[in-house]
């Protein structure tokens, strides 16, 4: 029975992770398929690059508020445990989603859920790291490699003493590879020197065409 139970939340966080954030978004910003645009993926930086400002923050919250769901009900029906293998299936189903022929995105906006889950002090961790080196490198893809890496190490520090810490270790080590798989060709493009830099003044003008674009529609 216990095994059934852990499968269930393994399913209802896979079918969580399906829900397409950057998908549903871009559509009610005109554009009806993110994954035939820029960088072919449905998650947060390439909403940015294509659609703007506003649909990409939209969709890091959507991203991040299934795998928080995913979480909860991990959490409710099997522990600390439930909850971090329903918060990683639901990054799975974002990565490879079987609704859309497994074309995701990159789990980092649904990975950052089950670390706020973990420890809210981790994910500030996660996100100060994050923005200091978009900042510095202004490559969105280094920035998202490096905070993959440090999640399981920040883990090992934050949540050490903690009952589930052998859980939580080895869930942000699987989070963590399954991140760098999935950048596997931001890396080979960074290795060429082929990795485009995120340009803000081009994203902002992106943003206020879209956004009179919306408004033009209204009226």
């Amino acid at each position: 029975m216990s095994i059934l139970k852990y499968i269930a939340i393994a399913i209802i966080g896979y079918l969580l992770g399906n829900i397409s954030g950057g998908l549903l978004i871009a559509r009610c910003f005109g554009v009806s398929d993110i994954r035939k645009h820029g960088s072919g993926n449905s998650g947060t930086t390439n909403v940015l690059r294509t659609v703007g400002w506003l649909p990409s923050v939209l969709t890091l919250v959507c991203d991040c508020l299934k795998g928080y769901v995913a979480c909860l009900i991990g959490k409710a029906l099997g522990g600390d445990l439930g909850m971090v293998l329903g918060g990683f299936c639901a990054v799975l189903g974002h990565d490879f989603p079987v609704f859309m022929g497994f074309k995701g995105g990159k789990g980092i906006a649904t990975s950052l859920a089950l670390i706020i889950a973990i420890n809210p002090w981790l994910a500030l961790a996660e996100l100060l790291t994050e923005i200091v080196v978009v900042a510095l490198t202004r490559y969105m893809s280094v920035a998202s490699l490096i905070t993959a890496v440090a999640f399981p190490v920040f883990t090992a520090i934050l949540c050490r003493g903690h009952k589930s810490y052998g859980i939580f270790v080895l869930f942000s080590c699987m989070a963590a590879a399954l991140a760098l798989f999935q950048h596997r060709g931001n890396i080979q493009r960074l290795l060429r020197g082929e990795e485009n830099r995120l340009d803000f003044a081009k994203i902002t003008k992106i943003s206020e065409k879209v956004m009179a674009r919306k408004r033009g529609k209204r009226e």
